[in-house]
């Protein structure tokens, strides 16, 4: 418990410091059918981990704010109120939390609005699939265990360095290791998304034979991997970056992103170096997606 406690006070820390505009909207569902799952729930819009490569940028176009992606937050106050009356009349399913937003990002230290709605659905007979960059999610590592639940980290890099850039407001890794280390404590069922990986940054062979290293070390039961996608939005973001901090490549990632046979080639190899470290760290069975 007095892990946890200082996981919290580190994500209260984190919101006070990115000085992030939140907006209090109500929504008619939260409860939506999805293409990744069969349903997916989002209590916010909008970020605090203001991920550069963050494919829910697009949301934008459908919720116009002023701020830049990762400066503000919308919260649903009516989330639970509105998922309570959903809940009478859909089918129990499998849940993803989140899929345009991070359903622990630092505002839920305090809104509870995640926890809140996960609870309901578990009571309810559904199976909750998490996944997330933040360590606050050990506050309700309780709350999970004993239902159809899964705890998911999403993993883009093992270096910290690279983390920052990228995930500026996120946890580190290794606060993100010890999710998965105490959710395996509490018998509950994990799983990890390495991705998307960063070209040219933490696709190589060697950086993906790491990942799956980690992966056999954390006995992880579910492995997704993706690779960095020219989503809309994205490109803007990532190259800005780019020209910021890594300005040699530039080209090579608007090559895979955007020209067609340099991107097959890209991904052919990527292919072969993620299925090559699952065969040699036995993982093969628990692979459940790739580029």
């Amino acid at each position: 418990m007095q892990e946890n406690g200082k996981q919290v006070r580190h994500a209260e820390r984190a919101a006070q410091a990115q000085n992030i505009i939140v907006r209090e909207t109500r929504c008619k569902t939260i409860l939506n059918r999805t293409s990744i799952s069969e349903y997916s729930l989002n209590c916010y819009t909008g970020c605090a981990h203001g991920c550069i490569y963050c494919y829910a940028r697009f949301m934008q176009r459908f919720h116009p704010h002023p701020e830049p992606w990762g400066e503000f937050v919308d919260v649903k106050v009516n989330a639970v109120e509105v998922l309570k009356r959903q809940l009478q009349r859909m089918r129990p399913g499998e849940v993803f939390v989140s899929s345009a937003c991070d359903g622990w990002q630092p505002i839920e230290n305090s809104r509870r609005l995640t926890r809140a709605c996960c609870e309901l659905l578990m009571r309810n007979g559904f199976q909750v699939n998490v996944l997330t960059k933040s360590s606050l999610i050990l506050r309700d590592l309780d709350l999970f265990a004993g239902y159809r639940a899964q705890i998911g980290i999403t993993l883009t890099t093992l270096d910290e360095s690279l983390r920052k850039l990228w995930e500026p407001g996120s946890s580190t890794i290794e606060e993100r290791f010890q999710v998965i280390e105490e959710a395996y404590r509490k018998g509950l069922r994990t799983a990890v998304m390495f991705g998307p990986l960063l070209p040219f940054l933490s696709d190589g062979p060697d950086s993906i034979d790491d990942l799956f290293q980690k992966a056999a070390d954390l006995r992880i039961d579910v492995i997704w991997v993706d690779a960095l996608n020219p989503r809309p939005r994205v490109w803007p973001s990532v190259s800005r970056l780019l020209q910021k901090k890594f300005p040699e490549l530039l080209s090579g990632y608007r090559a895979v992103l955007f020209e067609h046979l340099e991107r097959e080639a890209y991904l052919n190899q990527l292919r072969s170096s993620i299925i090559r470290a699952a065969k040699k760290f036995r993982l093969t069975d628990r692979l459940a997606g790739y580029p």
